[in-house]
């Protein structure tokens, strides 16, 4: 995968990321943690299921837990997976739910009439199907066939706020849509960690690492 991976840095709000870059998102990163049995755990909890094509973290929320993961453009039996950039966190799903469910996905569908914004659009695009790209030559997998879609509707529309959101806080500055949805979506990361991984001194001599548990009010 290209991108920077340089030191961590702290972003506006507390995330981290490899170099912080000024946003009104709670982020500044791009693959910060390769995903081990730790990650997993954490992403399977916010999810409620099992990660599928995971690879890394690609933003860290500033309560210290992934809100994005980045994801291999191919399953392991080869199925194409568009979706590079996965939003995680149920906290942050369920307030950039709430600007879809409000009518933000047509409104700025409409803004694309204007140039500017439409080439900010497909500037987004092309950076999504070049980290996919790169994604795959890194995984070692093959790339997906020319035409695939990117994400979220991208550059003609607007279909999914989430995957537009998650490209930003994976890639500050990298898409326009996405960092608006994230600063209207609000602090979501305030109340705390989503998920708690259960300390290994609260298991029993023996057992395996525990994995973590959800938190009330997580969804």
């Amino acid at each position: 995968m290209t991108g920077a991976r340089g030191r961590a840095a702290a972003g506006p709000a507390g995330g981290t990321g490899p170099g912080a870059a000024a946003s009104s998102c709670p982020a500044s990163g791009h693959r910060i943690e390769t995903a081990g049995p730790r990650i997993e755990a954490v992403v399977a909890a916010q999810l409620g299921r099992a990660p599928r094509g995971l690879r890394a973290v690609a933003h860290t929320c500033p309560c210290g837990l992934p809100d994005v993961v980045e994801t291999a453009p191919r399953l392991p039996d080869g199925t194409p997976f568009p979706t590079l950039y996965y939003l995680t966190c149920p906290r942050a799903v369920a307030a950039v739910s709430r600007l879809e469910a409000a009518g933000m996905m047509k409104a700025m569908t409409a803004r694309l009439a204007d140039e500017k914004t439409r080439a900010a659009q497909e500037a987004a695009h092309r950076d999504y199907l070049a980290r996919r790209a790169a994604a795959a030559l890194s995984a070692g997998v093959a790339p997906l066939p020319p035409g695939t879609q990117s994400a979220g509707g991208m550059p003609d529309r607007v279909k999914c706020l989430h995957a537009l959101v998650a490209h930003e806080l994976a890639v500050p500055g990298a898409n326009p849509f996405g960092r608006e949805a994230a600063a209207a979506a609000g602090p979501w990361w305030e109340g705390g960690p989503c998920v708690a991984v259960m300390p290994d001194s609260a298991r029993p001599d023996g057992a395996a690492p525990a994995g973590p548990r959800e938190m009330k009010g997580g969804r």
